[in-house]
């Protein structure tokens, strides 16, 4: 079977999957149809920056409802770090008794604060907009 010729009968063939009435200008086999489309959402207003401009209102760091986002954001990441490291072989490089699983848990928690504040996820600061908006 020959699925490069199913695909240009599928190109070729009338049928259009979405209404002819938002796109009447279109016809099968015209080189330029996507073009034309662009040109005529372009004249219609509609812009690829069209959400750009929808400013998001700035984000108290010192208000207390941010700080739990940022306690909630470095939970996720250290379950995260936990749940990588757990796929990962021992090489018994740290004691693996209580006291070594006590040292890499808190090991794990300077790491998921460090990424918190550095890494710039945004679990923090969607979550503090999110809850915000209900205060």
């Amino acid at each position: 079977m020959d699925v490069s010729a199913l695909g240009n009968q599928y190109l070729n063939s009338e049928y259009v999957p979405f209404s002819s009435a938002s796109v009447p200008e279109v016809q099968s086999g015209t080189t330029g149809a996507f073009e034309k489309l662009l040109k005529k959402s372009q004249a219609q207003g509609v812009s690829n920056n069209s959400f750009s401009s929808v400013k998001k209102p700035p984000i108290d760091k010192t208000d207390k409802l941010y700080e739990a986002c940022m306690e909630l954001e470095t939970f996720l990441i250290k379950n995260l770090i936990k749940s990588m490291r757990s796929t990962v072989q021992k090489n018994g490089l740290i004691d693996t008794g209580f006291a070594g699983e006590v040292y890499e848990d808190m090991l794990y928690d300077e790491y998921a604060k460090s990424f918190a504040q550095n890494a710039n996820f945004g679990f923090a600061e969607m979550a503090y907009r999110e809850l915000s908006q209900l205060k």
